[in-house]
């Protein structure tokens, strides 16, 4: 890379949404791009890449095909070029293996020379009109100075653990981490508790309920008063399309939280198969054993859990509806308390230049932007609370990423299809207009 060189943009992280952005970027020859990160290639999740697990959206939420169909870098294009393209034809499903499409990124950014890993960004500065980044190679430990128009945030969300739990306790483990503990688990585990109701949870759940020992101990503790499955009825599915974007956005600050709050079924349920997968597991093995050393606890909310005993832990919960307290023992605690937006540390020399709301979030604009010009710098999976939950689905990270293309190059390079939903959202065209009063 000729660090001299000015890019029109800078992006930093590569996962699948910037990999997808990088992909739109990449044949548009007016556009000088540059993906950096500091891992030392493409892997997405791989604590989690538990065999048989399926991505929760179909196969053409690809880094490009939504955006444009004829992208060579679709992954239709790469189950042909990998001589899988009739199996998956005969397989006759949506929704691939979630291994399959982690190899699909891989092999989208091995053809990308603008995306380059092993690469830790430091710092980032304003100087003359140009963002000067300061990186350093994990492995070489040189610096590197680039300098870009425009950045591209797309650094993701790292595993949230609550406050009150002990970080340092290896008996804790996150669900993200669970494929590196899990032969530890399954060998000296004799008490592991889940705690979640989303989709990893319930994942790690299920895995470890088919893979332990008969005298191991496994209980499922979710805070909701239920399992429940994520909605995926076809006018439900509308809630992800440009036209919800428009209509969210366009709500007060109040508004969408009152709206974000009513929303968790849709994105933060679990698979509805996986829901009846556990279930049916759990009916075969009682037919041979009466008590076959499980517990299912909803409405349960984690409060302490008590590690001062080496020999194990003491989790105390409370029942939410009864409001009563009670108590369960843990060799192992699996938290899927899901992920959170950190704001990356290098943005430090740069805050004068973002906007912020009333809560110190990033003020985004409707063009993904948070700089105070509205032009500078765009954010990717950090926008939840301007765009909706739509921000975090991999279905409309094509549309989002066509959409911060056509504002960098001022023109519709990529067609954005602008009505989808068969629903209106917005209602102020059938509005009736006010009265006129004649004197």
């Amino acid at each position: 890379m000729n660090k001299e060189q000015v890019y029109n943009v800078i992006g930093i992280g590569i996962g699948p949404f910037n990999l997808g952005l990088a992909a739109l970027c990449h044949p548009i020859s007016e556009l000088k791009t540059l993906f950096l990160d500091q891992r030392d290639g493409f892997d997405w999740h791989p604590g989690l890449m538990i065999d048989h697990v399926t991505l929760q959206t179909p196969f053409l939420c690809d880094c490009v095909s939504m955006a444009d169909p004829t992208n060579p870098l679709s992954l239709l294009n790469y189950l042909k070029e990998t001589d899988r393209l009739y199996k998956f034809f005969i397989r006759e499903s949506f929704f691939i293996p979630r291994k399959e499409y982690n190899r699909y990124c891989q092999w989208v950014a091995a053809q990308m020379p603008q995306c380059q890993f092993s690469t830790q960004v430091i710092d980032i500065e304003y100087i003359e009109g140009m963002y000067i980044i300061t990186a350093q190679h994990t492995k070489t430990k040189e610096i590197l100075i680039y300098k870009a128009e425009r950045l591209v945030l797309g650094t993701g969300t790292q595993a949230h653990i609550p406050s009150f739990i002990p970080k340092e306790d290896p008996r804790i483990i996150h669900t993200g981490n669970y494929l590196y503990r899990k032969e530890e688990l399954l060998s000296k585990g004799k008490k592991i508790a889940v705690i979640g109701s989303g989709q990893s949870a319930a994942e790690v759940f299920y895995d470890l309920l088919q893979n332990r020992s008969e005298d191991t101990e496994l209980g499922w503790y979710s805070r909701p008063d239920r399992f429940f499955p994520m909605e995926y009825s076809k006018l439900t599915l509308e809630l992800t399309s440009p036209d919800y974007v428009e209509y969210f956005f366009n709500r007060t600050e109040t508004a969408r939280k009152d709206i974000l709050s009513k929303q968790q079924s849709q994105f933060k349920g679990i698979n509805y198969d996986l829901i009846n997968d556990i279930y049916d597991f759990i009916y075969d093995l009682n037919i041979d054993n009466a008590d076959p050393r499980l517990r299912i606890i909803p409405n349960s909310q984690l409060n302490r859990v008590d590690n001062s005993n080496p020999a194990s832990m003491n989790l105390e919960f409370i029942q939410l509806e009864q409001q009563v307290p009670y108590e369960q023992e843990a060799d192992y605690v699996i938290l899927g308390t899901g992920y959170r937006y950190n704001e990356p540390s290098f943005l430090k020399n740069i805050q004068s230049r973002i906007k912020r709301n009333s809560t110190g979030l990033y003020g985004v604009n409707r063009n993904y932007t948070i700089d105070q010009n509205g032009s500078e710098i765009y954010v990717l999976h950090a926008e939840v609370h301007t765009h909706s939950y739509i921000s975090t689905d991999l279905g409309m990270a094509a549309y989002r990423n066509a959409y911060i293309i056509n504002d960098i190059l001022g023109r519709e390079h990529y067609k954005i299809e602008k009505k989808i939903a068969f629903q209106d959202f917005d209602v102020e065209k059938y509005a009736s207009l006010p009265t006129t009063t004649h004197f």
